[in-house]
Order: C-alpha cells, then sequence, then structure tokens
C-alpha cells in the first residue's frame, strides 16, 4: 500500500550568479544515481534453443527451484561460439528479403534469437537498489537473471524494469542475464523490426531512492495567470528500517541557474512506496513554443539526515494547451493550425534500431516541410524520440499500441503515461487506432476504462482516440473521449460538428496518397507511382485536396498526414517484390517527393518563399515534341513557366492544388519563376543534363561525438560535368570507410530494391542514395568515406570525429 505524503510545502527562492557551473556542481554533489548503459558486449544466437526435456526425480526437483534453469537460460551454458554485438539491434534487418514472408513485415523473416550477456558488481554496491531497464524488445520477451526466470514483456513497444537486488551476485561471481526474444508474434501491420532494439541499462540507487518514471513535474498556469509545477515524486525504501526523508525540488533554467525550490519532509516504510507532493512557484518563466522550445530542468532530491540518498531530472516546459470545439487548438493561447505527420520508427539501413541522432534528422527534416506536429504511430516511440520533439518544438500525440482493458495492458497504457507525461511536445493520447469494437458499446465502455487510467496519472492532456467509422452510431468512443479524431472521414467533418458543436475535433490521420520519388509514370508491372500525387487507395485522398478540406474548417483543429515518411511493409497498392509502403512525403532516407514541395507551399508562411517543379527534364529523343506534365508547387501569388527563354505559361496559384502546365518536351532549361504583389520572390530551374560524370557525398553533419553511438547520414548524389544533378542515374556504388568510423547501413528509397542493407555496396535510385555512418567508441580523428561507381569520379568526405566523454557504461 502506497503512502501519500501531502504536506506544507517550505517554498524557497534562490539567485545564482553561477549558472551552469552551479548546477553541474550541485548535479556532482548529489551524484548518487547511477544509470549505466549496457548496450555493449552482448552476445546473440540467431535461432531458437530448445531446453531439454526434464526427466529423473532430482532434474525435476530441481527444476521447480529459484534460480535452476535449463538451455540458453542457464549461467554455465557455453555461448562462446555465439555473435557478439552492440546494442541497439534489429536481426531482421539484417536478413535477407524473402518472397514467402510477410509482406506486411516488409518481406523480412522474424522468428526467434537469444540474447546472453554477464557484468560483474563491485562488493561497494552491495545494499543499492539495482534494477535491469529495456527500452524495447521486438516483441514478446522472457528474462532470466542468474539462473531464474524475472520477467516475460508482451509487447515489442513498451519498457519494462526488473529490481535485481535481491539477487544480485557481487566480487568475482559474474551476474548473467539471457533472454529469448520471440519476433513471431505481431503487434501491428508494419514492420516491425526483432530484437532488442532501443537501449538497455543498470541502474544503481540507495536503498531509498525514487522509483524509475516516479517524477511527474509538469507546469500548470493557474487561473490568476501564475505558474506553479506541481512536483509529484514516488519515494521507494528498500532498507530494513523505516526512512525518514526530505524531498527538495529545484527548478533550474536553460543557462543553469536555479530560480525555485520546495521541499517537503515524510516517512517511507521498509519495502514500502510513498508519494510526496509538492509545489514549486516559478516566475514569469520563459516558455516553450514552436519557434523556441524553452526547456527547463526540475532536480528532485532525496535526503536522509540532510544526506543526499538519490537525485532525478526531469524536463519540462511552460505552456497551455487547449482545444477549442469552435476554433481548434491554441498553444500558450495563441491559435495554431495542426501541421501534423504520422510515423513508425525504422530508418533506411538500420530497421528499427534507429541511433539518437537520428531521430533529430528526420524531425529537422519534418520542421523543412513545415510540420509543427508527429503522431507515433501506432505505438509509443522511445524516450529519445521524445526528447528530440522537446528541444526542437514538435507537438506528439502520443499513442497506446492495444486496445484492451485486460490488467496487463492496462499496465502497458500506464507505463506509457508515467514515463512520457513531463515532456512539454505531448498535447494529446491516443489510447487506440482503428479497432472494430469503435462503432459499439463495449468500445465506449472500454475506452472510458482506458481514460480513466490516463487521468489517473495525468489530467493535463486530453484523450483521442483515432477513429475511422462510427461516428454517428448511438454510443461510440467519440463520447469516451475529449477530443474526437478522424481517420479518413473529411466528409464527416461538418456533419459531426454539426451535431456536437461543443466537441473538439481533429483529423488523427487522413491523406494516404501514393507516390515513388523521381518517377512520373503509373506502371503495374514496374510497380512504380507516378509522383504527380494522383494516386490513392479507396480510403484515402490525395495530399493537395485532404489540405483543402482540413485548413478551410477552423474547427478542426489540424491533420496528421499518413506519413511523413515511408517505412518498411505495407507495400500497397503492390506486394511483391514491393516491400515498403509509398505513403510518404518522404522516402525512408528522407529525400523529398513531390509531396514535399506540395506541403511546404501549403504550410510555409510567404515569408519563407517556396518555388518547385516536378519532374526532371531529361526525358529521351523519342520525347521531344510530346507534352509533358509539369507540376509547380509555390507560394507565391503568381507562377510563370519559360523553356529555353520562351514563355510557356502563367498562371494564379491555387494554394491547395498547386498548378500543372502541359510542356511540348525540348532539352534545355526550363525555369518556374514565382511572384508576389508583382514583384519576383522566387526562382527554380531544371536543365537538360549530360552524362553522370562524378559523385558528390553530402554529411547532415560533418562531427560526430567518438562515443560509438553518435551517427549522421551521408547524401549521395551524382552530377554532370557541368555540375547539374543527373536525377536518372541509377548505378552500383561501392563505400569504403577507414578512421574512426563505421558504415551500419545503407538506402536508397526504391521499395522494389531487395540489394542488401548492410555491408559496402549499394546502387542509386533515380539520382541518391544514403549510407549512415557511426563513430567509433572511445575514438578520435577522422572518418574518411569514399565512394566509387563505375564510370564516374568517386568522391570522398572527412567527418572528423571529436573526443569526448564516455557514456557510463557496465563492463
Amino acid at each position: 500500500m502506497k503512502q501519500v505524503i501531502c504536506l506544507m510545502a517550505v517554498l524557497t527562492f534562490f539567485y545564482c550568479n553561477s549558472s551552469t557551473a552551479q548546477m553541474n556542481a550541485n548535479k556532482v554533489i548529489y551524484a548518487a544515481h547511477e544509470r549505466l548503459s549496457m548496450n555493449n558486449g552482448w552476445k546473440f544466437y540467431p535461432g531458437d534453443i530448445p531446453f531439454p526435456e526434464i526427466k529423473g526425480q532430482d532434474n525435476t526437483y530441481n527444476n521447480a527451484k529459484a534460480g535452476k534453469s535449463w538451455g540458453a537460460a542457464a549461467p554455465e551454458f557455453d555461448d562462446s561460439h555465439w555473435r557478439v554485438l552492440n546494442l541497439p539491434h534489429d536481426w531482421s534487418v539484417e536478413s535477407a528479403y524473402d518472397s514467402t514472408e510477410n509482406p506486411n513485415q516488409g518481406y523480412r523473416k522474424r522468428g526467434i534469437g537469444w540474447y546472453r550477456r554477464s557484468f560483474k558488481l563491485d562488493p561497494a554496491d552491495k545494499g543499492k537498489h539495482l534494477e535491469l531497464q529495456f527500452d524495447g524488445i521486438a516483441t514478446n520477451c522472457t528474462v532470466w537473471v542468474n539462473g531464474t526466470l524475472m520477467h516475460r514483456n508482451f509487447c515489442g513497444y513498451t519498457s519494462f524494469y526488473i529490481d535485481i537486488s535481491s539477487m544480485a551476485h557481487y566480487g568475482n561471481v559474474p551476474n548473467n542475464i539471457a533472454i529469448r526474444v520471440d519476433a513471431v508474434p505481431q503487434e501491428g501491420w508494419w514492420y516491425e523490426g526483432a530484437g532488442i532494439y532501443r537501449h538497455t541499462w543498470l541502474v544503481k540507487q540507495s536503498p531509498v531512492h525514487i522509483i524509475t518514471d516516479g517524477v511527474f513535474a509538469q507546469p500548470i498556469k493557474t487561473h490568476a495567470g501564475a505558474w506553479v509545477i506541481p512536483v509529484e515524486a514516488t519515494i521507494e525504501n528498500s532498507s530494513k528500517t523505516n526512512a525518514g526523508i526530505t524531498v527538495v525540488s529545484s527548478v533550474w533554467d536553460n543557462s543553469g541557474k536555479r530560480v525555485a525550490s520546495a521541499t517537503a519532509n515524510g516517512t517511507v516504510q521498509p519495502l514500502d512506496q510513498a508519494i510526496t507532493h509538492l509545489q514549486i512557484q516559478v516566475s514569469n518563466p520563459q516558455l516553450w513554443t514552436l519557434e523556441n522550445p524553452v526547456l527547463y530542468t526540475v532536480q528532485t532530491i532525496i535526503q536522509q539526515d540532510g544526506r543526499p540518498t538519490d537525485t532525478v531530472s526531469t524536463n519540462c516546459g511552460f505552456r497551455t494547451i487547449q482545444f477549442r470545439a469552435d476554433s481548434g487548438f491554441f498553444l500558450n493561447d495563441q491559435w495554431v493550425k495542426i501541421k501534423g505527420t504520422c510515423n513508425h520508427q525504422d530508418h533506411a539501413g538500420v530497421g528499427v534500431a534507429v541511433p539518437d541522432a537520428l531521430w533529430d534528422f528526420r524531425i529537422k527534416k519534418l520542421k523543412e516541410i513545415g510540420v509543427n506536429a508527429n503522431r507515433c504511430s501506432h505505438n509509443p516511440p522511445s524516450n529519445e524520440f521524445l526528447e528530440a520533439c522537446d528541444r526542437n518544438g514538435i507537438l506528439v500525440m502520443d499513442e497506446n499500441r492495444n486496445f484492451n482493458v485486460s490488467p496487463e495492458y492496462q499496465r502497458q497504457l500506464e507505463w506509457m503515461v508515467r514515463r512520457d507525461r513531463n515532456h512539454p511536445s505531448i498535447i494529446l493520447w491516443s489510447v487506440f487506432n482503428e479497432e472494430p469494437m469503435q462503432a459499439t458499446e463495449n468500445g465506449y465502455e472500454m475506452v472510458r476504462r482506458m481514460s480513466a487510467v490516463v487521468k489517473r496519472l495525468d489530467t493535463t492532456r486530453p484523450v483521442t482516440a483515432a477513429q475511422s467509422d462510427g461516428l454517428f452510431t448511438p454510443l461510440n468512443v467519440s463520447d469516451a473521449v475529449d477530443v474526437v479524431g478522424f481517420n479518413y472521414q473529411q466528409d464527416s467533418y461538418e456533419p459531426y460538428h454539426k451535431l456536437h458543436p461543443n466537441k473538439p475535433i481533429t483529423s488523427s490521420e487522413d491523406v494516404s496518397g501514393l507516390m515513388n520519388r523521381g518517377e512520373y509514370v503509373n506502371d503495374p508491372v514496374k510497380h512504380t507511382l507516378a509522383a504527380y500525387d494522383e494516386n490513392k487507395p479507396g480510403w484515402g485522398e490525395i495530399h493537395r485536396t485532404a489540405w483543402k478540406k482540413i485548413a478551410e474548417k477552423p474547427y478542426v483543429a489540424g491533420c496528421f498526414v499518413w506519413t511523413g515518411f515511408d517505412y518498411r511493409g505495407e507495400p500497397q497498392p503492390f506486394e511483391w517484390p514491393s516491400a515498403s509502403s509509398s505513403f510518404g512525403i518522404m522516402d525512408v532516407c528522407g529525400f523529398p517527393k513531390t509531396a514535399y514541395y506540395i506541403h511546404q507551399a501549403q504550410w510555409l508562411p510567404a515569408s519563407q518563399p517556396v518555388l518547385h517543379f516536378e519532374p526532371h527534364w531529361n526525358w529521351p529523343a523519342d520525347s521531344i515534341g510530346k507534352k509533358i506534365k509539369v507540376m509547380v508547387m509555390s507560394n507565391a501569388d503568381k507562377v510563370k513557366l519559360v523553356l529555353n527563354g520562351k514563355l510557356i505559361g502563367e498562371q494564379q496559384v491555387d494554394p491547395y492544388m498547386m498548378n500543372n502546365f502541359e510542356v511540348p518536351y525540348h532539352p534545355g532549361k526550363l525555369e518556374a519563376f514565382g511572384y508576389k504583389n508583382n514583384k519576383q520572390v522566387s526562382h527554380f530551374v531544371a536543365e537538360t543534363t549530360g552524362e553522370p560524370v562524378k559523385l558528390e557525398l553530402i554529411p547532415y553533419r560533418d562531427t560526430l561525438a567518438g562515443n560509438g553511438t553518435d551517427a549522421t547520414p551521408v547524401n549521395v548524389m551524382v552530377r554532370d560535368a557541368k555540375g547539374r544533378p543527373v536525377e536518372t542515374a541509377n548505378m552500383k556504388l561501392v563505400f569504403e570507410i577507414s578512421g574512426a568510423g563505421t558504415i551500419i547501413g545503407m538506402g536508397n528509397g526504391n521499395h522494389n530494391n531487395h540489394e542488401p542493407e548492410k555491408g559496402n555496396t549499394y546502387s542509386l535510385y533515380n539520382g541518391l542514395a544514403q549510407v549512415i555512418i557511426q563513430s567509433k567508441a572511445n575514438s578520435r580523428g577522422q572518418v574518411v568515406l569514399t565512394v566509387k561507381g563505375e564510370g564516374v569520379q568517386a568522391a570522398s568526405i572527412v567527418i572528423q570525429v571529436k573526443e569526448t566523454t564516455a557514456i557510463p557504461f557496465i563492463q
């Protein structure tokens, strides 16, 4: 039973001149909480290892006892021949494409695999609270520690934590972890990967400590206009005696200055938990906005007899959110139209084992389009992704995976809210996506219960559900949510709003437009889809009309386009050899498709001029004189198209449908000009190029931290003798790397391509390819990447690797 400590908080304010150094000094003083990476040095076996059949009196007796496991779960099992690797790891992306596998899983084998790791603990750790943390394992897993079965996890998207304090070994006796991962079960209808694909940790704490995800510190603006942070801290006591505690929570701004704090006292009984509530008042904080996402830190310290025993720091942001039934979404009392995308979590070359640095890359690519929101589809994301959204100013719809009110699945929902509720980026909790029971009373009752679970933990954000049907039945899930989510029901916005004028609504998923980058002809034989925003499935819309239906209705809070990036699996409308989706505004590498420029024209302000047209201007000789459709995307007032100095035509810009011209093809220079108030504000040109002559490498970042985890995409393109990009090149490339980095994956955005994504050879697709470079651990110096292609000049780049403080880890 948990005690609740609600004591009068003593508020004190500190005015420090020492900024960041002072805060860091405090963190060193209170460094009783160690979080050590366990990502390195795992042993992996691809396949199952059957357990022996238990026979005989002694074996049967021992089998029923703690600490006795068999086969690969046994500490003494010989794993010397197993592969040694570092996490995160997705074994599915390493496998070959297989036409007999599930198309929705990208035709990649999943199956079963085993992981094992050993580590030693200092005798000084005896008596501490010791916890193993697993951020994500796809899909189901069983975990043994020192021969005892400790945990079973039934979701590939939820973290889990294992207290090993009572069974840990110290000194020279190693601790053994064995994990059987069963990736045969499928939770989604998209590529889910396989293996321990998120981070792993060992946490060491004092016996009197803050539990994992145990601090809730979400700033609130009171009705009187003042800002307060209600801090809720859950403290656990694993010692043998009562613990008298003092809880001190301090707020630090982004310069490292402590601006306010509060203190409370209490007692925690042995092997029990207590919840402490504090109120911290903060005067005139800087607000978290999309343009300037200012973050503060709440540092919560547990003291016993004046001595700090544990400390936890959490980021927060001062912002208000509101969904209004008549006028949509407001951030800090300012109207914001949500311009969002839905996204899965895989990336070219790496599958779901995405390096943390790639989250920033992907979010910044979305922001280039004008995107201001992300829907986590259809599962909780990594914590590192949410941190990237916090610091980059992206709103988030955080989504639960399984629609189920059983105790296990309610526990998963509780975990998501507890872990994520401090992130200022999150504005909505979504409890499901497109469930068959959504139109029924059963569905209503389930959502009512799930919403109650959420609100026991967080009342600062509304609950929604992504509903694809059943909005007009007498009792359905929309009656149990705070904000109604519409999936592909654009024609229902107005009738639903008329029936329920006091219910806020948003699109939770829309569009599903289909196109392949750099393809301009629909060819069902070749499995290509023209990139003119004309293809859509039966349930969807094209990008242009879907936005018009939302933009013209102020009561619709906004949209979440399906999707920002292509993803493996769900290769509609095709199957083999197509292995990935074509819904994305960008492909799996983040290379823009036509939809990228359509949304830029729709979403970016006029102060950021947009002008682009498709297609390229490289066509075969027999196309001369034939009309080529040219789509022009612009946020100007008027566009003009000129070919080889001759005017083709002028059109007023259609801000939703864009502009189309029929241009008789002649090699040369095609130019577009954009005008605002009769003044030229933009210019775009495409030329007929010569043959490919040289390669160019474009790194997203030119420096890496030498910690063995930092990574950057490097884009590859090909140019002709005059330096113009050849967008029709599809040659094979060879990658050579030396120095302080390695290649961890390759891609090109072609959903029909079956080349291995691991290795050193890959092809361009319509002029582009991508390679992911990761630094080596404990390295500094340079990474030299050279790319070669037949008949073209090779290209090399140097990426600097800077020595950095190693991520704390356990051997």
